[in-house]
């Protein structure tokens, strides 16, 4: 009786193994859901946003007369445009957008040179107390 148990089993062995070796072995990899390009695409276009965003923020933060600004608030230049990079997606997505509007509303003639640099220090602030978390 024990040998027959055995038998059995063995003869389970085999037959697993030779189903296992008639399945192409793509049934057992993983299917991803998103592909390696698509998610390598996905990437590179967050990173390519994200650097537009920093740099709209830069730009914002150099019209002429922000340092001075700034500086009359007692607010250093150099370490709000090096906390820039420290915001994230989102908060950095918001000051871009917010940089954006304000620069064209000056452009328009909409806002003053005052309140410019009172968005500008607004801005700046906003800045340090996310990076400062």
């Amino acid at each position: 009786m024990h040998k027959l148990a055995a038998r059995a089993v063995d003869l389970a062995f085999v037959i697993l193994l030779a189903i296992v070796m008639v399945i192409p072995q793509e049934a057992f990899a993983q299917n991803h859901v998103i592909s390696p390009s698509q998610l390598q695409r996905d990437i590179a276009s967050a990173s390519a946003v994200r650097q537009q965003d920093i740099r709209e923020v830069e730009t914002f933060l150099a019209v002429p007369g922000s340092r001075e600004a700034l500086a009359s608030r007692h607010i250093d230049y150099r370490q709000v445009r090096d906390a820039v990079p420290e915001l994230s997606n989102q908060e950095l997505a918001r000051l871009a957008q917010t940089s954006q509007d304000a620069q064209q509303r000056f452009t328009a003639g909409n806002i003053t040179d005052r309140d410019m640099l009172w968005i500008l220090i607004a801005v700046a602030v906003i800045i340090l107390i996310v990076v400062a978390k």
